[in-house]
């Protein structure tokens, strides 16, 4: 199972198929060759990979993690997690959650809940996944009693009956963003269990958006209201 994967007490021991690979969509090449000067001019911090190092770190990271261990990235974005929880429904697989994934530590929420299904297609994640803590949960009343211990509020983000603009609402610090499924949205078990249901507006003629596209919106909303500047 990858690094920042977890399970909870209740989930099978599914096998892992294609779709969980952790093959990113994108296969540009990326990043820095070999560290300059070789083995005598290579950093002593520990948070150095010293593979990567002697070889060219090729991932999709950011300048200052050039070259970490993927354990010494975790440690350092949990450090300054922000209080943003996200919860995805994952009824068939949808590509779009991994998109979701990948905003969400685009965003350094402070965990990733993954209700229904164990397995999840990552490829559309870029192997974010890895740097993130990303937790099982087979019944939304798990996910549900999780937030209620951990004191956090559960918002639906969904354009259902009674949804109000996110545009005007006030998002709570410690907020746990629920999204629903492509096409079938928040499940009727996990909509009873949010406080209250947010809708984006829309200005054309489609009834909705992508769910991935919704989720980028709503954390966007939440970072706007409750972050600092993004680090350089």
């Amino acid at each position: 199972m990858p690094e920042g994967e977890h399970l909870s007490a209740a989930s099978p021991a599914d096998s892992v198929s294609g779709l969980e690979e952790d093959r990113p969509a994108d296969v540009r090449q990326v990043g820095v060759g070999p560290w300059p000067g070789g083995p005598e001019a290579w950093p002593t911090d520990p948070r150095y990979d010293r593979e990567l190092l002697a070889d060219g770190d090729r991932r999709n990271v950011v300048d200052r993690y050039r070259y970490w261990t993927i354990a010494a990235i975790r440690a350092d974005l949990a450090a300054r997690a922000h209080r943003l929880h996200i919860a995805i429904e994952n009824v068939s697989q949808d590509l779009n959650i991994g998109s979701i994934v990948r905003s969400a530590n685009a965003f350094n929420v402070a965990g990733v809940h993954i209700i229904g299904r164990r397995r999840w297609n990552k490829r559309g994640a870029m192997v974010t996944n890895r740097y993130l803590d990303v937790r099982h949960h087979p019944e939304p009343g798990e996910l549900l009693a999780w937030a209620q211990a951990e004191g956090y509020e559960v918002i639906g983000i969904d354009n259902g009956p009674g949804a109000q603009p996110l545009e005007a609402a006030y998002l709570p610090e410690r907020c746990l963003m629920v999204f629903g499924s492509e096409g079938e949205g928040i499940s009727a078990e996990l909509s009873a269990g949010c406080s209250r249901l947010l809708r984006i507006g829309q200005y054309g003629s489609t009834r909705s958006i992508n769910v991935a596209a919704a989720a980028a919106v709503a954390m966007h909303s939440w970072i706007l209201q409750h972050a600092g500047p993004a680090p350089d």
